[in-house]
């Protein structure tokens, strides 16, 4: 990269970095780890509190931290080792945002820089370019599949793209959704699409009763948006001989959805997995099925195909991008269509093409990959004036 984004200082939102589980802490890890390869060593911005249940404190320190965030004045962020830090930063934003509809300002010590706001957090550094990753427009266009209220979440991306240098998202699909949503100049966004490096596992056995390359697997939390209950009816409609195996927490509404799956003699559930275990399920699975309704982006598919499992995932959007062409494809709406695909992974030769396509196609995903295209995007924004303070 050019010398100047060399002795740019680099900042990152520390609040999902060293969790398991979710796609946007992957997200986050993959992030710190792009920034890295560049040969930068980013400031991490911490909460002190976070993670700590606001009932912990006692009702004089709670109604103090709710005054607090009435103030409309900017904070400061205190240096600590290896970052900046101040107490309660992801709280008082969220309260600040409702109760003045702007965001929360920070002043930090030293040069300006660029901080990378891994989720859309109503926070900004004064000085600094600020860049947030809106993952998706799913509560807004799909607000029956998520449980973030779609006007709050609306009016927050409006913000953001008000106050932003620039915004990032993982899909072309998620940047067309955005600019839809928030009917905005469409070059404030950029498609950044994540990667990562996965290697076989080694350090996770599979748990009993599930054999290598005997069964199907779905990884992700058990909620209405994974569309597993169409996927367990499609899987019982194929006659396919392979159980179905489900890897994820119950998440959203899961009490809907857990005792059907149950009820379901073919599939196996996993509630509590390990990344090793993930892994060890990914990589020794005949194929990922990963029918979704609707996703901003898809790290399974990439995760699979990284470790040269077949995928199946759904027709449109951002898993048919994500996928490029090396995926067997289906309506996620269509229990017949996707019973359909599920019977083709009983056949060798699909098996054998897709295995060979995915590995191909997730090559387009690594880690150096991303760190290319997030270095574009740096020297994009630092090239030009800023106007924001």
């Amino acid at each position: 990269m050019a010398g100047q984004t060399q002795n740019t200082p680099f900042a990152i939102d520390a609040r999902m970095l060293g969790r398991e589980g979710t796609g946007v802490a992957t997200y986050a890890a993959a992030l710190l780890d792009a920034l890295e390869r560049a040969g930068r060593t980013p400031i991490r911005i911490t909460d002190p509190s976070c993670g700590q249940p606001m009932r912990r404190a006692p009702p004089p320190a709670r109604w103090a931290r709710w005054t607090d965030a009435l103030l409309d004045r900017p904070r400061r962020l205190r240096r600590t080792q290896g970052g900046l830090a101040t107490r309660d930063i992801f709280r008082l934003a969220q309260v600040h945002f409702d109760r003045h509809g702007t965001m929360l300002r920070l002043r930090a010590p030293g040069e300006p820089g660029i901080v990378h706001w891994t989720y859309p957090l109503p926070i900004r550094i004064d000085g600094w370019i600020n860049i947030y990753t809106v993952h998706d427009a799913i509560p807004i266009f799909h607000p029956q599949l998520s449980q973030i209220d779609p006007v709050r979440h609306r009016r927050l991306l409006e913000a953001l793209a008000a106050s932003a240098e620039h915004i990032l998202t993982v899909s072309e699909a998620a940047r067309a959704d955005i600019v839809a949503a928030l009917d905005c100049d469409p070059a404030i966004i950029s498609a950044c699409s994540p990667g990562l490096d996965i290697t076989p596992a080694t350090a996770a056995p599979l748990p009993a009763g599930i054999a290598a390359g005997e069964f199907l697997l779905f990884v992700g939390s058990v909620e209405p948006r994974k569309n597993l209950l169409r996927l367990a009816e499609a899987h019982r409609r194929s006659g396919s001989p392979y159980p179905l195996v489900i890897a994820g927490p119950d998440g959203w509404r899961s009490d809907e959805i857990a005792p059907r799956l149950a009820a379901e003699a073919a599939v196996i559930r996993l509630p509590y997995v390990d990344r090793p275990l993930l892994m060890t399920l990914m990589e020794h699975a005949r194929a990922l099925v990963f029918p979704t309704i609707t996703e901003g982006f898809g790290l399974p598919i990439i995760e699979a195909m990284q470790l040269g499992t077949p995928v199946l995932t759904s027709r449109g959007g951002a898993t048919e991008e994500v996928a490029g062409g090396a995926a067997l494809l289906a309506d996620p709406l269509s229990v017949d269509e996707l019973a359909a695909q599920i019977g083709r992974l009983s056949d060798e030769a699909t098996v054998v093409a897709l295995r060979s396509g995915g590995l191909g196609r997730g090559a387009a995903f690594t880690a150096a990959a991303f760190a290319r295209r997030l270095d574009a995007v740096h020297a994009r924004l630092l090239a030009k004036p800023h106007a924001h303070g």
